[in-house]
C-alpha cells in the first residue's frame, strides 16, 4: 500500500492567548513553518473573528497548513497535510507548536489516499 499523503491533527493547549488572536503573527508563523519544513507556499486565506480567534490557512504545493484559534481557552486546532516525501511536516508542526508557546500538545497522524496502484498513474508513484 502506498500512502499518498501524510495529514497531522495536532491539539495545542496552554498556548499564548495574544498570539492567538494575532492574525499578521499566524500568518507568518504559518508562512515560515512551510517554508522552514520544505514547502512551497502558494497562496492563503486568514480570517479574524470578533472578539478574538482566527481562522487561516496556507496553501502548499504539497496541499495546507490551517490553524483555528480559541485565545479564550490558550487553545489551538492545527492539520499540516503534505503530499510527496519532500516535506516533513512534523518540523511544520514543532515550529508552530514553539511559536505558539503550547505547554501541552498531541499529534494522531493519519496516512490518506491508502492505495494499490491501479493506473499508470498511480504506478509511477
Amino acid at each position: 500500500m502506498y500512502a499518498l499523503g501524510r495529514h497531522l491533527l495536532v491539539e495545542l493547549k496552554g498556548c499564548n492567548a495574544e498570539l492567538l488572536d494575532d492574525l499578521q503573527f499566524l500568518k507568518e508563523c504559518l508562512h515560515s513553518a512551510a517554508i522552514r519544513s520544505g514547502a512551497t507556499v502558494v497562496g492563503d486565506s486568514f480570517y479574524h473573528f470578533s472578539p478574538q480567534g482566527v481562522s487561516g490557512v496556507v496553501n502548499i504545493a504539497e496541499s495546507h497548513i490551517s490553524i483555528h484559534t480559541w485565545p479564550e481557552c490558550g487553545y489551538a486546532a492545527l492539520d499540516v497535510f503534505t503530499c510527496g516525501d519532500t516535506v516533513r511536516p512534523e518540523e511544520a508542526a514543532r515550529l508552530i507548536m514553539e511559536s505558539l508557546e503550547a505547554t501541552d500538545s498531541s499529534l494522531v497522524e493519519l496516512r490518506r489516499g491508502l492505495l494499490q496502484p491501479r493506473t499508470s498513474q498511480c504506478a509511477k508513484l
